[in-house]
C-alpha cells in the first residue's frame, strides 16, 4: 500500500511469557505507517501475509533504541531493538545492523512529536523477572541509561508545537554504560538552551538565582533535574528551580490562554467565577498529546454554562475545531476563532487566565536545603492529629505557606527517616504532597511540607464539595492519585498506607497524595501489626492481611478501595464489619458493592484492582491510561 513507510519480515519476542525459550521467538511482517506499527503471521511458502497479530500506535510510543543481544545468541537474534510504549517493550530482531538503522531511523522520525518521551531507557533485556542491565525487579521502573539522542523529540515540560524538520538522528551510539537507579531524577534537556521563567522565584539561598517572570535564562548545568544552574541577562548566576521557567519558543507556553495542568472541572469553575460569554482558556486534554478549548456562554441561560473542543489534526499535521478550518499551529486557530465563531457556540472573546495562581512547589525550600533551621518558622494554628503526632499550619520564613508534622518521640524510627528522607526530597510530581525538608537538630524533630488549603480527601469528600459532584469531577480525583502512584511505582517506592485520609487537595481541587513510605518507619504495635486495631485493614488485600507482604500491587489494592471512598463520598468501606470480620471475608473473596455513583465501566476499574492473584492486578501506569482514556470518552 502506498501509505506504507516501511515493511520487512523480522524476528518478535513474546512479551507474555514469564520466561524466555525458543516458543518465545516467531517470524512476523512487520509494516510501518504514520499511524502505528503492525506486524502480521505470515506464510513464507506462499509469501504472503496472514492474520493480524498485533498493533501499536505511533503516539503510544515513548521510546525507540537498540537493546544489547543477549549472552550466546544465535546468529538471527545479532541485531535487536526494541519499541517501548504503554504496555512495556516491544522486543523485535534484525537480520543486519543495516535494516535495524534503517528502522531505528524511520521510527524515530515518526515519533518525534510524541508527548513524554522517554529519556532514559533499559539498554539491555527484561528477562526471568529482572532488567538485564541494572537488576532491577520492577518491569516499569525508570530506565538505567540516559538516550543520548533523545528520540528526536523533547522532554517532558517543554511539548514541541512546531512542524519545522528537526536534525537527522545520528546513526551511531555511545557505548553503554549503565547507570545506578538512584537517585530518582527526570533527565533534563541539553545546557547552553534559552528559557523563560512562568514565575517569579526569590532566592532561598545565597547559591540561588532570582527569577524574573517572563526573563530569559541561559542554562548552564542541569546535574540535578530539580534545581539548574543558569545565568540571567545580567551575567549572574546561580540555581533556579527547573519546573519555574519553560524552554524559550515553547508556542503554547507563552500565551495567557493556555492553562498547562488545569482539568475539566478546574476549567469550568474558573469560567463560572469569570462569568463573561464568550470566555475561554485552553488546556490539556485527559488524552495525553491532545488539547481542549473550554468556553463559557450564558446564551440565554441565567447560570451560563460551559462548552469543551478538542482540538483535531489532519494527517497533514493541520489543527481544526468543530468546522475544519485548519490552521498550521494551534495559536493561529486560536486566533482565527476569536474572530469567527465556525460552528462554535460562540467566538472566543475574552482569555480566561490561571497564570495568576500560586507557583508549583520547589524540591526544597533551596537548592541542596534540606535540613531547615527551626527557627525560621512560624507557627500558625494546628490543623490536627496525625499517626505521628500534632500536624500545624506555618510559615517558612515569614512567607512560604508550609504544613509541620511534630513528631511525638517514641512514634518513628527517626535515624532511618532522616538517612530516606534526602532521597524522598528529590520526589517531585503534581500529585505528590512536596516533602521540603526536616529539623532533626532538636527534639521533637519536624517534617515540613507543601501546605494545601483544603485538607485531606476524606474531609473533602464528605465535607467540602460545595455542591454534588459530576461523574468527570469524581474520576478526575481518581485521575490524579493514579498519576502521582505511577510516578512512586517507576520510583520504585511503596506507600503502604495509601486511603483518601493520605491525599490532599489544593486550593483549585487538585489531589495529591502524602505520607508515601512513611509506615515503614512507625514503632507502635497497633499500627504495623495486621493483628493491631490501627492496621489499615480495611485498604489492605489478602497477601497483607495474611502474610503482611507489601508490594505495588498492595498499593493498586487500596487504590480500588480509594475509589471506592470517592463514589461514596466518603464512607467507611465494609461499614459494617469489624476487622477480624473483614479478614476473614475478603479472604474468602467477599468485595465491597458498587457505589451508586459509580457505572460499570468505573466498578469494573475497582474490581480490577481487588484480584486475588496480585500479579494479575494492573500496574498504575496501566490504571492511569484506563482513567485517561474513560475521562477522554466522557468529555
Amino acid at each position: 500500500m502506498s501509505d506504507n513507510l516501511l515493511e520487512e519480515i523480522f524476528i518478535k519476542r513474546s512479551q507474555q511469557k514469564k520466561k524466555t525459550s525458543p516458543l518465545n521467538f516467531k517470524e512476523r511482517l512487520f509494516i510501518l505507517t504514520q499511524d502505528k506499527i503492525a506486524y502480521y503471521d505470515y506464510d513464507l511458502d506462499k509469501g504472503k501475509k496472514k492474520g493480524l497479530k498485533g498493533t501499536v500506535g505511533i503516539d503510544k510510543i515513548k521510546c525507540v533504541g537498540t537493546v544489547q543481544p543477549e549472552p550466546s545468541a544465535p546468529a538471527e537474534r545479532q541485531y535487536p531493538f526494541q519499541i517501548i510504549y504503554d504496555e512495556g517493550p516491544l522486543y523485535i530482531f534484525a537480520k543486519s545492523d543495516e535494516v535495524r538503522k534503517q528502522w531505528l531511523h524511520k521510527l524515530k522520525h515518526v515519533v518525534r512529536f510524541n508527548k513524554d518521551l522517554m529519556q532514559k531507557y533499559h539498554p539491555c533485556f527484561w528477562m526471568d523477572g529482572m532488567w538485564q542491565c541494572c537488576q532491577q525487579e520492577v518491569k516499569q521502573a525508570m530506565g538505567c541509561r540516559v538516550l543520548e539522542n533523545k528520540n528526536v523529540g523533547v522532554s517532558k515540560g517543554s511539548r514541541r508545537q512546531s512542524r519545522k524538520p528537526l536534525p537527522p538522528t545520528p546513526e551511531e551510539e555511545k557505548p553503554l554504560r549503565p547507570l545506578p537507579p538512584q537517585p530518582p531524577e527526570e533527565p533534563a534537556l541539553t545546557t547552553g538552551m534559552t528559557v523563560v521563567a512562568e514565575y517569579e522565584y526569590t532566592p532561598s539561598t545565597p547559591q540561588d538565582l532570582e527569577l524574573r517572570k517572563d526573563e530569559e535564562y541561559i542554562i548552564l548545568e542541569m546535574s540535578d533535574s530539580n534545581w539548574w544552574r543558569a545565568r540571567d541577562k545580567y551575567g549572574k548566576e546561580g540555581y533556579i528551580p527547573s519546573n519555574y521557567v519553560v524552554e524559550a519558543g515553547n508556542e503554547l507556553e507563552k500565551f495567557d490562554w493556555y492553562c498547562k495542568s488545569m482539568n475539566r472541572s478546574q476549567a469550568e469553575n474558573l469560567l463560572k467565577t469569570e462569568n463573561k460569554d464568550g470566555g475561554f482558556l485552553v488546556r490539556d486534554s485527559s488524552k495525553a498529546g491532545k488539547y481542549t478549548v473550554s468556553v463559557f456562554t450564558k446564551g440565554g441561560e441565567t447560570a451560563g454554562n460551559c462548552r469543551h473542543y478538542n482540538i483535531c489534526t489532519t494527517q497533514q499535521g493541520q489543527f481544526y475545531l468543530a468546522e475544519k478550518h485548519n490552521f498550521s499551529s494551534i495559536p493561529d486557530l486560536i486566533n482565527y476563532h476569536q474572530h469567527n465563531a465556525a460552528g462554535m457556540v460562540s467566538r472566543l472573546k475574552y482569555i480566561v487566565s490561571s497564570r495568576a495562581k500560586n507557583a508549583p512547589s520547589t524540591a526544597g525550600l533551596g537548592y541542596g536545603v534540606w535540613e531547615i533551621d527551626p527557627r525560621h518558622l512560624t507557627f500558625i494554628k494546628e490543623l490536627g492529629n496525625g499517626q505521628f503526632g500534632v500536624v500545624k499550619y506555618g510559615k517558612w520564613q515569614g512567607q512560604h505557606d508550609v504544613a509541620i508534622k511534630m513528631i511525638k518521640e517514641g512514634s518513628m524510627s527517626e535515624d532511618d527517616f532522616i538517612e530516606e528522607a534526602k532521597v524522598m526530597m528529590k520526589l517531585r510530581h503534581e500529585n505528590l504532597v512536596q516533602l521540603y525538608g526536616v529539623c532533626t537538630k532538636q527534639r521533637p524533630i519536624y517534617i515540613v511540607t507543601e501546605f494545601l488549603s483544603n485538607g485531606c480527601l476524606l474531609s473533602y469528600l464528605r465535607e467540602g464539595l460545595k455542591q454534588h459532584p459530576s461523574p468527570i469531577q469524581l474520576l478526575e480525583m481518581c485521575k490524579d492519585v493514579t498519576e502521582g502512584m505511577a510516578y512512586l511505582e517507576a520510583q520504585q517506592y511503596i506507600h503502604r498506607d495509601l486511603a483518601a485520609r493520605n491525599c490532599l487537595v489544593d486550593t483549585n481541587g487538585t489531589i495529591k497524595v502524602t505520607d508515601f513510605g512513611l509506615s515503614r518507619y512507625v514503632l507502635d504495635d497497633e499500627y504495623t501489626s495486621s493483628a493491631g486495631s490501627k492496621f489499615p485493614v480495611r485498604w489492605s488485600p489478602p497477601e497483607v492481611l495474611l502474610y503482611c507482604k507489601f508490594s505495588s500491587k498492595s498499593d493498586i489494592w487500596a487504590y480500588g478501595v480509594l475509589m471506592w471512598e470517592v463514589y461514596t463520598l466518603g464512607r467507611l468501606p465494609y461499614e459494617r464489619l469489624n476487622n477480624n470480620e473483614i479478614v476473614e471475608q475478603v479472604s474468602r473473596g467477599h468485595r465491597l458493592y458498587r457505589p451508586q455513583l459509580a457505572n460499570d465501566r468505573v466498578y469494573t476499574i475497582m474490581t480490577s484492582c481487588w484480584l486475588d492473584k496480585a500479579d494479575e492486578r494492573p500496574t498504575f501506569q496501566e490504571l492511569s491510561v484506563t482513567v485517561q482514556d474513560l475521562l477522554y470518552e466522557l468529555q
